[in-house]
């Protein structure tokens, strides 16, 4: 079986079930397991790297504006690809390629497993289907016991204890609150989301917003970047939301992939929370703003 992954979260997933030999093509922005990093890419995007949060943000708007995405297929790369199954997503046309995206004529006619997970659950959702897909419906099953067990074991430990007001910031420049599931891991991991609603988008705020809000704790994790960039962004945030900490993790890596790696998530903000009750997961840090 040919798999195509348009979206890095379900290329995680696909690793997560023990399929990772069955895919042919993935994203330019596709990096876990590292050694998907070797296989060809079906598309591109027209952010320069290195751009600044506020040029990201311009860009993503005069596209949007024009009906277009800074997101591109390669359609000729995707044909060479000859996938039996292609896997993709209909959340965020800003973040990945969509599946209205794909042409209409292929050389052979694919399975295409649409994703559109916007809570745990919804993850869960996404991890069946695509294990329905490749023929791993019992491997979709152990790896959901698996993480189900993990979050229960994190909730056991933080259970009982005071909970810190939390903001998450998905972007710095201009601020954005973050959304979807992003709300369920603060609440599993102990703490109370002040910005955030359970299964609602992210939405553009003001400073005065978080300063309202009155978090303790302000975590940045701005998508597509690690935790040493979140926080180095971040650092314009100090002094202007009182005596809040302020720290950066890896968005992409742990919160902003609908993937089995949104455990990990919870995990580590439960050790920001709670260092003395979980620890974080091996390669998660999260790096204090000024540090």
């Amino acid at each position: 079986m040919r798999v195509v992954s348009l979206v890095p979260a379900a290329t995680e997933i696909v690793w997560a079930l023990g399929a990772i030999d069955q895919l042919v093509a993935v994203t330019h922005d596709d990096d876990y397991p590292p050694t998907v990093r070797v296989l060809p890419s079906v598309t591109r995007s027209t952010i320069p790297h290195g751009a600044s949060a506020r040029e990201i943000d311009r860009q993503v708007r005069e596209a949007g504006a024009r009906g277009e995405s800074t997101f591109h297929l390669d359609e000729q790369a995707l044909r060479d690809a000859r996938p039996d199954v292609i896997l993709g997503q209909t959340l965020c046309a800003v973040c990945a390629v969509t599946l209205d995206q794909i042409p209409a004529q292929l050389p052979r006619v694919p399975q295409v497993v649409a994703l559109d997970a916007s809570s745990m659950e919804g993850m869960f959702e996404d991890v069946r289907r695509i294990g329905a897909a490749l023929g791993r419906d019992a491997d979709a099953d152990r790896l959901i016991h698996d993480l189900g067990s993990r979050l229960a074991a994190v909730e056991a430990q933080v259970a009982g204890l005071s909970r810190p007001r939390v903001a998450c910031l998905e972007w710095l420049d201009p601020l954005f609150n973050a959304g979807h599931w992003v709300p369920e891991q603060v609440q599993i991991a102990g703490g109370e989301d002040v910005l955030g609603t359970a299964g609602a988008r992210s939405r553009e705020i003001g400073l005065d917003d978080v300063l309202a809000a009155q978090p303790e704790i302000v975590i940045a994790m701005p998508c597509g970047w690690d935790a040493i960039r979140a926080a180095t962004e971040a650092a314009r945030l100090r002094g202007s939301v009182g005596d809040a900490r302020v720290l950066g993790v890896d968005g992409a890596a742990f919160f902003s992939r609908p993937g089995p790696r949104l455990v990990d998530g919870v995990e580590l903000l439960a050790s920001i929370f709670h260092p003395d009750a979980v620890s974080a997961p091996e390669g998660a840090i999260a790096v204090p703003v000024g540090s």
